[in-house]
């Protein structure tokens, strides 16, 4: 008989786009999507459960339907429908408790896959350059997304030492973009006029939507020979990008701000439902965040398929067009970062190229 596997978050189009591949694979007997609302796509031919995992009931879906393989998913920084940040955390924080308790109990469970986010680490001036999967972090996240994902992480830990007979897979995704990216800072990105801090330019990685599927793909099934999928691994495309590349290439101009204005412009946006311009994504859009993929790569054994900068110009693709051709916003902040009050010799370094990968922090 081949696995059955349960797929939480199947509402959203990341949960919806993985129930449809993974009932795909020959080793897959049966797909169960689960959600507390109804999805808004087809789930292929998945058995839909609407349950919500913040109940006690998903211990009845786990055994109903024997399920050994739990892929969660429903570990969120935005909102779906008409909750708000309470039930984003409810579902995040209680959910993760009440599902690890029912995979607990579970004498059938034997694969559990946790998305995560990279968020774990924040976003602090003294930060290091790099993040590995062991590097702590300088200050935890106060609060936001970041904060759930490390509660989240806290109690996979303390399940993973109740039953060391399931092999536990946790992925630090970074932002992920792609033609249908539903995030927050996805939101930002799309705005006609990106507000950024004044002095800084910080270092962003991406991760694309194909390659989010295929490595939950990779972690939900045996390993492959030589490679090991349970653990924690940190899930990035190659090379980093700078905010101010990221505006040339959507032809939006940047509108600074000095660091002490920032939350009242955030609160500005999110009043009037813009986007979700959160402490944490300023700290991000302050200090930016790199990690480290090299048990990636040669322990789980997953290449990706788009570099960071091929993942922003697949979602900038699809994005409308900017205020001002990419090409006039560059020459201007080419000429803006050579003046002299602001540091400038003449040239840009670390701005020019696509594949910018250099080992500074943020410029300030």
């Amino acid at each position: 008989m081949g696995k059955v596997v349960l797929v939480t978050g199947a509402a959203r189009q990341l949960g919806g786009r993985f129930v449809r591949r993974i009932q795909r694979d020959p080793e897959v007997d049966r797909v169960i999507a689960v959600d507390a609302i109804a999805p808004g796509h087809q789930l292929g031919d998945a058995d839909f459960v609407r349950a919500d995992i913040r109940q006690p009931a998903i211990a009845r879906v786990l055994a109903e339907h024997t399920v050994d393989t739990v892929v969660h998913l429903d570990v969120s920084g935005k909102a779906l429908g008409a909750g708000g940040r309470t039930t984003v955390k409810e579902t995040n924080v209680i959910g993760t408790m009440q599902l690890l308790g029912a995979c607990q109990k579970s004498p059938t469970v034997r694969r559990l896959v946790i998305k995560s986010s990279t968020g774990v680490y924040g976003s602090a001036p003294r930060d290091p350059a790099v993040f590995t999967e062991t590097t702590p972090p300088k200050s935890l996240p106060s609060g936001g997304f970041a904060k759930d994902a490390v509660e989240v992480e806290g109690y996979v830990r303390g399940f993973a030492r109740r039953r060391p007979d399931v092999a536990v897979c946790v992925l630090r995704f970074a932002n992920i973009l792609g033609p249908d990216a539903d995030s927050p800072l996805a939101d930002y990105l799309s705005l006609p006029v990106l507000p950024t801090v004044f002095g800084y330019d910080p270092r962003l990685q991406f991760v694309h939507e194909n390659d989010v599927i295929d490595v939950l793909r990779m972690a939900s099934h045996e390993p492959r020979r030589g490679t090991l999928n349970s653990g924690t691994f940190n899930i990035a495309g190659d090379g980093v990008l700078l905010l101010s590349q990221c505006s040339r290439r959507l032809g939006r101009p940047t509108m600074p701000v000095p660091l002490p204005a920032v939350t009242w412009v955030g609160q500005a946006l999110r009043t009037v439902g813009m986007t979700d311009f959160s402490p944490e994504q300023i700290r991000l859009l302050t200090h930016g965040r790199v990690v480290s993929t090299v048990q990636m790569r040669e322990t789980l054994g997953f290449h990706p398929g788009f570099t960071t900068a091929e993942t922003f110009a697949d979602f900038a693709r699809n994005q409308a067009p900017g205020l001002l051709p990419p090409e006039l916003v560059g020459r201007a902040v080419d000429r803006l970062a050579a003046m002299p009050f602001a540091g400038g010799t003449g040239e840009v370094p670390g701005i020019a190229g696509a594949d910018d990968t250099q080992p500074t922090h943020s410029a300030r």
